[in-house]
């Protein structure tokens, strides 16, 4: 016995029975390694070389994913939240709607704030802490003219959507760094941009040209043009990238639209790109999607890393092929 008259005593290892390693099944094998990049070798040898174990796994499984979608013609949507855009992304995601990898954008209102700003200024992102104190943080005048403008002449013309409306206004109007403009690459191609505002979270809701009911016009007809896009995301791919709460709450009820109506969206591979693992996204961008017949994918990491290689990878796929 372990135990006589109280005392406890260590228990006897002389009865285990071994097995043999030889036999054993493991989760890891030197097939799977990593092995040492030689210098100046090209991108192709780089990730040949990545191991194939757990998040290195998932990379290529995401670039699989994204590279075969593209080549069949079917959907891949990148929803981001603006932080992409301030960590130097907007060539990259350019580059993808040039290169016909991207079918759609949904981002949320911060991203178009961002954007423009970028398209008007060539720079972005005030120190907050800086001049939240005086009362001069969100109080940029050119931007919040800017995007209030272009929702009054849209609205006044019908209505549309928030994305391709800004868009269009920085193309129209000659937008001095329009080159460098996710809003205004995806407008010269025409591809659908959406743009879901939550009121109160921006800048320009502050400003006096704010108009509530232009903008959830046009956020609210982007929300339907969303469920459109995403209606078709059958075998498709969908990118969460660093959007944390709108864009991962407005996909959830976009694939319940397009679920309700009678759209199949199995073989749905989702990705989820973030720097830290959160709630929502994991939720309502990786598991409850793809509960029916889907793949989802966390890749964890800062943006500014993980994006380029994601892309590179997939770009290489796609035309190496």
């Amino acid at each position: 016995m372990a135990a006589r008259q109280g005392i406890w005593e260590p228990i006897d290892l002389e009865g285990i029975q071994t097995t043999s390693l030889q036999d054993r099944q493991s989760k890891v094998s030197i097939a799977d390694f990593a092995r040492p990049v030689p210098p100046r070798s090209s991108f192709r040898r780089f990730w040949d070389y990545l191991p194939s174990i757990l998040a290195a796994e998932d990379l290529r499984k995401a670039v699989s994913a994204i590279s075969e979608a593209v080549r069949a013609e079917k959907t891949v949507i990148l929803g981001m939240g603006a932080h992409p855009i301030k960590v130097g992304l907007n060539p990259l995601i350019i580059g993808a709607i040039d290169r016909g990898i991207l079918s759609g954008i949904a981002m949320n209102g911060a991203g178009i704030i961002h954007d423009v700003e970028i398209a008007l200024a060539a720079k972005t992102s005030e120190d907050v802490a800086a001049r939240l104190g005086s009362g001069e943080f969100g109080t940029a005048r050119e931007t919040s003219e800017f995007i209030h403008r272009a929702v009054s002449i849209a609205y006044s013309r019908g209505g549309g959507g928030l994305g391709r409306a800004v868009g269009e206004a920085l193309l129209s109007e000659g937008a001095p760094y329009a080159e460098s403009s996710i809003l205004a690459a995806a407008a010269r191609r025409g591809l659908p941009v959406t743009v879901h505002v939550a009121i109160g979270t921006d800048i320009i809701h502050m400003h006096p040209e704010m108009n509530g009911a232009e903008m959830g016009a046009l956020s609210h007809f982007d929300f339907r043009l969303l469920c459109s896009l995403v209606s078709t995301l059958r075998n498709g791919v969908f990118i969460n990238l660093g959007s944390a709460v709108i864009i991962p709450e407005v996909f959830l009820k976009a694939v319940s639209v397009a679920r309700n109506l009678g759209f199949p969206l199995d073989g749905l591979t989702t990705v989820n790109m973030d720097f830290l693992r959160q709630y929502r996204p994991r939720v309502n961008v990786v598991q409850r999607p793809t509960l029916d017949g889907g793949t989802g994918i966390s890749l964890t990491g800062h943006h500014e890393i993980m994006f380029p290689l994601l892309m590179t990878a997939v770009m290489d796929e796609i035309e190496g092929a």
